[in-house]
């Protein structure tokens, strides 16, 4: 049995990075062999000089919305704080909401561009809200009044102009908007740096992974096997798909951008993709995914992955040491915390190859 304790580690609380590198790709990058558990110490703009003609290059194009909401109750004047978490119908979503609330209560926003009413209670540390605003409607006033969804680690003024930015992947796609959070991994590409790995002859491919909470909460109960995903939604296309399957026919490595990419590639049906591909058609496929990668997984496609420094006790930290092999993932933590890496969304990267 595989307890939760087994993946927490000591982190001072200086090294939680409050702020991106400047530029993106300045940030620090630790190598990590996964047969071995060898490592060295880089600067994330080198990666380049590790990836090779052959390999895929998988990105997650979600974009993140500014999923924050700060409004107040319409009964008692109250301060009260909804965080986006789920789209369940056309104006109606799965949230968190900071407060005392129940059934029936009213919120208004900023500048009365939108309105809210408490549905339910989930039970499972969620509310229903239902909004008097969908489509396009909905999401023009959530640009004006939402707030960009850093986490709470980051303890710093949580308006600034500049995170809009900063907590966006150059490679995000404005028709694929869905993201509670950003896939951090690929916030440390420039467009610069994307252009020399494709020189190098690395195939860059997108899949579409929509990031919720469940990604990056902490596991409660005493063994992981206990604790209970979120559900989120992914999509590949047929064009990723197929190159996917021609770089594994030929040798290439598949490389993961960060967790939400690995978990969107381990949950497809490939063995529909192989079929299809022999009848020379291949379709796009779109899921959700509840998957829980831990050690003991036997990973399908991802060869290797490029990721952040992830939180004690989380799903995140578990996936890569399932990838990677505990005690390598141990020791590398280890030195990173000794050499003073930063860590977690705006901290620096791993590539476990």
């Amino acid at each position: 049995m595989i307890k939760t304790s087994d993946f927490d580690y000591h982190l001072p609380s200086e090294l939680i990075a409050q702020k991106p590198a400047r530029p993106r790709d300045h940030s620090r990058l630790l190598l990590l062999n996964k047969e071995s558990g060898a490592i060295s110490h880089h600067h994330f703009f080198e990666i380049v000089d590790y990836l090779k003609e052959g390999d895929v290059l998988v990105l997650n194009n979600s974009k993140v919305f500014p999923a924050r909401l700060l409004g107040h109750k319409v009964e008692t004047g109250g301060a009260i704080e909804i965080f986006l978490h789920k789209k369940s119908k056309d104006a109606e979503w799965e949230c968190l909401v900071g407060g005392r609330v129940k059934e029936g209560l009213k919120i208004q926003f900023p500048k009365n561009l939108l309105a809210a009413t408490i549905i339910k209670n989930n039970n499972d540390g969620t509310w229903q809200v239902e909004f008097n605003l969908a489509g396009d409607k909905f999401w023009q006033a959530i640009e004006k009044v939402g707030l960009v969804p850093l986490p709470p680690y980051i303890k710093r003024d949580k308006k600034t102009a500049s995170d809009k930015n900063n907590y966006q992947t150059v490679f995000a796609d404005p028709h694929k908007i869905g993201s509670a959070a950003a896939p951090t991994a690929g916030l440390h590409f420039t467009k610069i740096l994307l252009k020399k790995i494709k020189a190098r002859g690395v195939k860059i491919v997108t899949v579409t992974l929509h990031v919720g909470l469940g990604t990056f909460a902490p596991v409660k109960t005493e063994l992981i096997t206990e604790h209970k995903m979120h559900s989120e939604y992914a999509e590949i296309s047929a064009r990723t798909a197929k190159d996917i399957l021609t770089a594994k026919k030929n040798g290439g490595r598949i490389i993961a951008v960060g967790t939400t990419s690995c978990r969107t590639l381990e949950s497809a049906d490939w063995e529909k993709f192989i079929e299809q591909s022999e009848r020379g058609f291949l379709e796009p496929q779109s899921f959700w995914t509840e998957i829980f990668i831990y050690p003991g997984y036997k990973f399908k496609i991802v060869d290797a992955l490029i990721t952040n420094f992830h939180l004690p006790k989380s799903t995140l930290l578990m996936l890569v040491s399932a990838l990677a092999g505990k005690s390598h993932i141990d020791e590398a933590y280890y030195q990173a915390v000794l050499d003073r890496y930063r860590f977690f969304s705006y901290g620096d990267a791993m590539f476990i190859y």
